[in-house]
């Protein structure tokens, strides 16, 4: 952990730089494969949705001394020709799903599972829903993911500028589609509860992506007014500035949900979990990749593009031409060429240049000796307060 923060001071000062902007073509590229990917497995296998959104019949059973695959054998043939979808409960009971059912064929399934299962009929809680209610739980859902964006879209554009609102955009549609595409290929049910998640992890993504956005903001604010880096270097320092902030939110927020999904519903098949355990940890998994991989590179490619910094990146590529051809006729006269000032306004390298400066006419050693530079003094009287000084033999 220590290592860790010793690296995020690092980046943060500039020290360590990790060229995200730079290589965002290799991001777009992985980006690109697994969102088709997900694509793919959502068309060939489609979502698997629950009887909250088909319709149909949910029985509980008390605790029973069967598992999951033994009810699914013991029930085979009595579920009026539809598919059962078994659940062991935290208590030791069951919960069967029987979708696209009606309320006289539940009750007829409802004895046969209570025969199959040797229980009295009583015994079992029965829960009929009706898929109406499922088509208007996915209209609101659908209206709320809509109105969502909207908003973000338009919070972003007031806040920082349109083209952060695009790249958010762009974002969440990305961290959208590989949820929904891992749930088809999983086969997970999408239940009211993994709408919730979808929902979740949009807000946490955003979370992410707006820290981002703040840091460069600030880090490109007067940008016109200097000619040492590009847009693009400035979005990258930046980014390397809040990068392990932001791994450090997505591992703690991923720790409690992957605890709900592993232990919870894998070890101790808790199913019921499983639907927003799942959406809410790959969402947080891709949320973090796409405000760090996608998000802000887009955003300096979109920059990029625009007249001032297209003059910007001009004036700064004259400018390190400039300095190379001064280093390479320092080195042809035989002279240490001075390294080229890299440090933007209130950087601690401008700061030694200026106490450089300041003490060379009192015989002070520049800084720059330490740097591997050869060092230079000055005589402690030198200049023009040598003139009213009287030559000739000491007395």
């Amino acid at each position: 952990m220590s290592k860790l923060g010793t690296l995020g001071h690092r980046l943060h000062r500039g020290e360590v730089s990790y060229d995200f902007v730079g290589k965002r073509k290799i991001w777009y590229g992985v980006s690109i494969l697994i969102t088709v990917v997900a694509i793919v497995g959502l068309v060939v296998n489609g979502l698997k949705l629950g009887i909250e959104f088909k319709g149909g019949a949910v029985f509980t059973t008390p605790k029973a001394p069967y598992s999951t695959s033994q009810v699914h054998d013991m029930i085979a043939g009595d579920t009026a020709g539809h598919p059962a979808t078994i659940q062991k409960l935290g208590n030791g009971g069951l919960r069967i799903q029987v979708s696209d059912i009606s309320t006289q064929t539940s009750k007829e399934v409802q004895g046969k599972i209570a025969k199959d299962l040797k229980l009295a009929p009583s015994k079992i809680d029965a829960e009929i829903v009706g898929p109406s209610w499922g088509k208007e739980i996915s209209k609101k859902a659908l209206q709320g993911l809509i109105i969502f964006l909207v908003l973000v879209v338009i919070y972003l554009a007031i806040a920082f500028e349109w083209r952060m609102a695009i790249a958010a955009l762009v974002a969440l549609l990305h961290d959208l589609t590989i949820t929904t595409g891992v749930y088809a290929i999983v086969g997970f049910e999408v239940t009211p509860g993994t709408v919730i998640g979808l929902l979740t992890i949009l807000g946490y993504s955003l979370y992410d992506t707006v820290v981002v956005f703040d840091g460069l903001k600030e880090a490109t604010k007067d940008i016109t007014k200097q000619n040492q880096r590009t847009y693009s270097e400035l979005a990258n320092r930046s980014l390397n500035g809040t990068l392990v902030r932001s791994i450090n939110t997505t591992v703690v927020a991923l720790l409690p949900v992957a605890a709900l999904l592993f232990i919870g519903g894998g070890l101790l098949g808790a199913g019921v979990l499983n639907d927003i355990a799942l959406a809410l940890f790959v969402g947080l998994t891709a949320g973090a990749y796409s405000s760090i991989f996608i998000a802000t590179p887009i955003v300096a490619e979109l920059k990029e593009r625009e007249p001032q910094m297209r003059s910007l990146r001009k004036r700064v590529l004259a400018k390190r031409k400039a300095d190379a051809v001064k280093a390479k006729e320092a080195v042809a006269r035989g002279e240490d060429p001075e390294e080229p000032s890299d440090a933007l306004p209130g950087d601690d390298d401008g700061e030694v240049e200026d106490e450089a400066a300041a003490t060379a006419g009192a015989g002070v050693v520049s800084p720059r000796g330490q740097n591997g530079t050869r060092p230079r003094t000055q005589p402690r009287g030198g200049g023009r307060g040598g003139r009213g000084r009287p030559s000739g033999r000491r007395r």
